[in-house]
């Protein structure tokens, strides 16, 4: 899979994948990680990149891994096949 993520993209999404096991494979944004307006857009970006999908419930927001993130994660090391 060929995605470019600048490094604070992709800090964000190990960040996620690592807090991902605490949630149940859903990690909650702003839970154990930080979020701010440009981590915000870092978030954005994964989604654009179809790494991840974003969904509120509960007045929630959550991430889930697509394919694609599972994949991009493979790449770089990182487990996500809890």
């Amino acid at each position: 899979m060929s995605v470019t993520l600048t490094p604070s993209s992709h800090q964000l999404f190990v960040d996620l994948a690592a807090d991902a096991p605490n949630w149940s494979g859903t990690p909650l944004v702003g839970g154990n990680t930080s979020m701010d307006a440009q981590l915000r857009g870092n978030l954005s970006d994964l989604v654009k990149k179809h790494l991840v999908k974003v969904f509120r419930q509960d007045g929630f927001t959550w991430v889930r891994f697509t394919e694609g993130g599972r994949t991009y994660a493979a790449e770089h090391g990182i487990d996500l096949s809890w």
